[in-house]
């Protein structure tokens, strides 16, 4: 039964993951972190929502974790190396390419991406579940925790952070 779910959900939870990450192999180990979270928790899952939206709801949990980890250890670096301490070489991250972009337009996601990780982490999370999973707004708001109304007000606000962004790099 497990592996079932698994099967029928791994895509769906990895590119949610990898939307947020942006990093392979992080959205693979967290992908099954996810599943690992699932198995543990799944008598907690009521029926009142439906199972893709805890699932969601996990997934987007774990990745920002994640991410608020790596903030703090760049964070502890840079103190580091403020006061002189030795710390081991940061690995920069390469230029992302989501795997389902079109080759023609790699270089505009790659530009749309760098963008994204511009917005503030709610306005991102909601703008990656509406336009990439294409989820509904009454689905993201069950995820977020927020109103209908909240995630209109978060995607308005992604989108026009996002023209500006964009706008000022096509300009230059």
């Amino acid at each position: 039964m497990f592996s079932l779910m698994v099967e029928t959900y791994k895509h769906m939870v990895f590119n949610t993951v990898l939307g947020l990450v942006m990093n392979f192999e992080e959205a693979e180990d967290l992908s099954q972190d996810v599943f690992v979270l699932v198995f543990q928790q799944i008598q907690s899952f009521r029926s009142a929502s439906k199972f893709s939206t805890w699932l969601y709801t996990i997934a987007v949990r774990t990745a920002l974790n994640h991410l608020r980890k790596q903030k703090a250890k760049k964070r502890a670096v840079y103190i580091k190396r403020f006061f002189g301490m030795e710390v081991e070489q940061e690995i920069s991250q390469t230029d992302f390419h989501h795997p389902g972009v079109i080759l023609d337009n790699k270089e505009y996601a790659a530009v749309l991406f760098k963008a994204l990780q511009q917005l503030p982490e709610n306005q991102r999370v909601a703008f990656l579940l509406v336009k990439t999973e294409d989820l509904r707004y009454d689905e993201v708001a069950e995820i977020l925790g927020v109103s209908i109304k909240g995630v209109e007000g978060l995607m308005h606000r992604a989108k026009e952070k996002l023209r500006n962004v964009l706008n000022d790099y096509y300009k230059s």
